[in-house]
């Protein structure tokens, strides 16, 4: 079995990922093959399958889900209390297990999965997902 080996980012890839420097990923959720990061910085790093990413406004990025509108309120209310510190009684959303400033984030492939590496201050975030499975896994450590 091959490792996993650096990943090229695109340009806008490193747009994103220079935006969120210095962020903390205070939780997220995972919808439609696509791994929703919720930032202290007010926005949501949607990461997709193939790494592609974007970075939007937390209303914006809720809005735009296809799920209905109790979902979506009920998502807004998470997110507020996660924003205020709060993340005992999310239903939705998970809080993060690393909960500290992102320092640097690498791009890793491997056949057909991709792996994101976030470094914080206190430890490591991983979003790793496989086009094969369309699987998204989010772990800390």
């Amino acid at each position: 079995m091959s490792e996993w080996v650096a990943g090229e980012t695109t340009t806008h890839q490193d747009h994103v990922i220079a935006h969120v420097l210095g962020a903390t990923v205070e939780a997220y959720l995972v919808w439609d093959e696509t791994a929703f990061l919720l930032l202290d910085i007010g926005f949501i790093w949607n990461i997709y399958l193939d790494g592609e990413m974007g970075l939007v406004p937390k209303p914006m990025a809720i809005n735009e889900l296809t799920i209905d509108e109790a979902f979506k309120s009920e998502l807004r209310q998470e997110a507020d209390e996660v924003s205020r510190g709060n993340s005992s009684s999310l239903k939705h959303l998970t809080a993060s297990p690393e909960a500290s400033p992102i320092q640097s984030v690498e791009f890793y492939v491997h056949e057909n999965s991709r792996r994101l590496v976030m470094t914080c201050e206190g430890g490591q975030l991983v979003v790793e997902t496989s086009l094969e499975t369309a699987e998204v896994k989010i772990y800390g450590y």
